[in-house]
């Protein structure tokens, strides 16, 4: 990325100032991706959760013979997890990344919509490992202006894969069903831009499911 604003600015003008304004716009599209993960924000909303579930369902089951395949493809050395899963209801993404971080699997990253979430729960589901996608447009947009929240974003799911952090992916929106999500087509289209210019060797598709008796 740092590349890409210094090739621009050494179109318009290579000063220092350039690069500082350049710096900013990067910092500022990293923020609306994502957000340090915050340990204590997990176990309050882990907590929480298991007080919601049991007020909600009668009980919460695992399948074994699919746990035992996540868990099998996580001893997998040095290959970073991608799973990829439905999406029936708005409590899938905090119900899977429980039953991961319960797993000793550690806390995914989840690809969030593009369902219109308020200042506040966006700032909350980013400190849970929630990531979105950044805004295309901003206050003077440009063609360069237009390619760097793509530039960033796609270095950033590259990071996330080397650093074998594992990346959730829902593929539809509810109440949308049994149709491939424009979200959930860039972010597939980044893991294989990912591997394709070789930042990681090779991922492993995992797919997971969810299902209700009635969807909450």
């Amino acid at each position: 990325v740092r590349d890409v604003a210094t090739g621009w600015s050494r179109g318009s003008r290579g000063d220092g100032e350039s690069h500082q304004r350049w710096k900013e716009k990067i910092i500022k599209i990293l923020a609306e991706i994502q957000a340090p993960l915050s340990l204590l924000m997990l176990r309050l909303c882990n907590w929480a959760l298991l007080k919601l579930l049991n007020r909600l369902f009668l009980n919460v089951q695992l399948h074994q013979g699919q746990l035992e395949m996540v868990l099998r493809a996580a001893r997998t050395s040095g290959v970073p997890l991608v799973f990829l899963s439905m999406h029936k209801s708005q409590l899938d993404g905090l119900l899977l990344s429980f039953v991961l971080f319960s797993q000793g699997l550690g806390v995914p990253r989840v690809t969030v919509g593009s369902q219109v979430c308020s200042p506040r729960l966006r700032a909350l589901l980013g400190r849970l490992g929630g990531i979105f996608l950044p805004s295309r447009t901003g206050q003077t947009p440009s063609d360069q202006d237009e390619g760097l929240p793509g530039a960033v974003l796609a270095v950033y799911v590259e990071e996330v894969l080397r650093s074998q952090q594992p990346l959730l992916i829902f593929l539809e929106e509810p109440p949308v069903a049994l149709c491939l999500s424009a979200p959930a087509r860039e972010w597939l289209a980044l893991v294989y831009r990912a591997v394709r210019n070789g930042a990681v060797p090779d991922v492993l598709l995992v797919p997971m499911g969810i299902s209700y008796d009635v969807v909450p």
